[in-house]
Order: C-alpha cells, then sequence, then structure tokens
C-alpha cells in the first residue's frame, strides 16, 4: 500500500521522530510506514489521519494486484 505520510509530514516540518512522539509509536515504525515496508494497523491509520485532519483514504493508497 502507498502513502502520502512523509510528504505530509515534510509539508508541515515534522521530523520524523516527533511524529512518532505524538502518535506514540517508535521512529522506525515512521520510517517503515514512509518506505511501504509496514502497513498501519487500523487504530494506527485513524490516528495518522485524524492528526492530519485528514480522512485514512486521503493518505494511504490502496491498490489491488492486477492479476
Amino acid at each position: 500500500m502507498k502513502n502520502r505520510l512523509e510528504e505530509l509530514r515534510k509539508n508541515r516540518g515534522i521530523k520524523q521522530e516527533e511524529l512518532a512522539s505524538v502518535l506514540e509509536v517508535s521512529r522506525q515504525t515512521i520510517g517503515s510506514l514512509e518506505n511501504g515496508r509496514y502497513n498501519p494497523s487500523i487504530l494506527l491509520a485513524f490516528k495518522i489521519a485524524n492528526f492530519f485532519g485528514m480522512s485514512i483514504e486521503e493518505i494511504f493508497i490502496y491498490e489491488e494486484d492486477a492479476k
């Protein structure tokens, strides 16, 4: 799943560490989310969306595998 987390965070001038603190996760979790190595739990996705004042769908882009 792709996401706009890094773009949104940088536009607000927030460091990974700062966002991690607000969301009560590790900086490594934020890095993994931004790099697409980790998909958030639904609870974390809601926390992120609430923090940025956006919907989950505006931040996380679901792409179904074309098989």
